[in-house]
């Protein structure tokens, strides 16, 4: 469903010049699960950013669903991306003044879905958050706010998730419930590529892809095998 071939992201020239990546190149199927994790540094978010067509390769191709992605303008991306990727980020980006239900019927607000609220509330159901629908985010604990943001991404059904550090600001049990979402999505038939800089939820993945200096080194899978990194 997704394929990144020989992609570079360069910022700067000359003496102020860096590579955040490095002729990647990665191929994502449905189904997958793959955490990509390394160094602070290393051109993880980078990547991520990249094949959500947040960022422009400076050179290399991103595919998705069989149309390359990296040559479009900005609202082309819009039309690819609406429906198939969603991203999760670690600081929620949750509305204030809205509810958690007002806050997941956004994405459907913008794309002039009818039938939202309903669509919306069985959202947080799944994500078992029907009954904090009123609350606003200041009145929800950290992982029920993430939740919020995984139910919003979760609302226009897309094929991808594209989660970046989606654990970073929650203590280990919190954690592991979220994670414990992703494995569920992941089951149901979702995609997730997830960026990690910690080896136990990396782990949670069924491959680990990982990163250094901007360019992959190796590659994990799920039962500890793979290439040596």
């Amino acid at each position: 469903m997704l394929e990144v071939r020989n992609v570079s992201k360069i910022y700067g020239e000359g003496t102020a010049k860096v590579v955040a990546l490095n002729n990647v190149t990665l191929q994502v199927n449905a189904g997958d699960f793959i955490a990509i994790m390394g160094p602070s540094g290393s051109g993880k978010s980078t990547l991520l950013n990249v094949i959500g067509g947040l960022d422009y390769p400076s050179s290399g191709e991103v595919i998705l669903d069989g149309r390359r992605i990296d040559n479009l303008d900005e609202n082309a991306l819009v039309d690819v991306r609406r429906g198939k990727v969603a991203y999760v980020f670690q600081q929620y980006h949750l509305l204030p003044s809205l509810t958690a239900l007002e806050n997941v019927l956004l994405p459907l607000i913008f794309c002039g879905t009818n039938g939202g609220v309903e669509k919306a509330m069985d959202i947080l159901r799944r994500v078992g958050l029907e009954k904090r629908a009123g609350h606003k985010p200041s009145e929800l604990s950290g992982g029920e706010q993430q939740r919020v943001a995984i139910a919003r991404a979760l609302v226009n059904e897309p094929s991808l998730i594209l989660a970046d550090e989606p654990t970073g600001n929650m203590d280990r049990k919190t954690g592991g419930e979220i994670l414990g979402l992703f494995e569920q999505l992941n089951r149901e038939g979702h995609s997730i590529i997830m960026v990690t800089h910690d080896r136990e939820i990396a782990r949670q993945a069924k491959e680990i892809v990982v990163l250094q200096d901007g360019q992959i080194v190796g590659k994990i899978n799920s039962e500890g095998g793979g290439d040596k990194c």
